[in-house]
């Protein structure tokens, strides 16, 4: 079985959903598995991974809307605001994504559908540096 492990930095230009699908395509082409799993891990509290569509972008438009009605800044509940108003809100916006996301390795590629891109969400307002742990395994 072969394992190959690299960590991604990413700087982001702030909020918004950042695909990543070419810098992970790349991780499992050097990997040289054919027939595994890649498992993409995000080392944040304030960011998170999401597959989504990624030929309209309408649909990546439509799910920062949704987020931030979800957990808007500026909510007087908020108790957590060192960072500044963005703070919590980011929190619990990574909360209701993924901290990881897990993509079958087919015939040495990422087993993506057609419509399917990986995507960092970037939940604070300002740029940030983040790091990904890209595992992948397989035969």
């Amino acid at each position: 079985m072969k394992m190959h492990q690299e960590q991604l930095v990413i700087d982001t230009p702030g909020r918004g959903l950042i695909e990543i699908s070419d810098h992970i395509r790349r991780e499992v082409r050097a990997s040289r598995v054919d027939t595994g799993l890649c498992v993409i891990y995000c080392r944040h509290t304030s960011c998170s991974l999401v597959i989504q569509e990624n030929a309209d972008p309408s649909a990546r438009r439509d799910l920062e809307t949704w987020l931030e009605r979800l957990a808007p800044e500026g909510d007087p509940h908020y108790t957590h605001t060192a960072e500044g108003p963005d703070d919590m809100p980011s929190h619990l916006r990574s909360a209701v994504t993924k901290t990881s996301e897990t993509v079958p390795v087919v015939n040495g590629e990422l087993g993506l559908g057609g419509w399917q891109g990986i995507f960092l969400a970037e939940h604070r307002a300002k740029p940030h540096r983040r790091r990904l742990i890209v595992h992948v395994t397989g035969d």
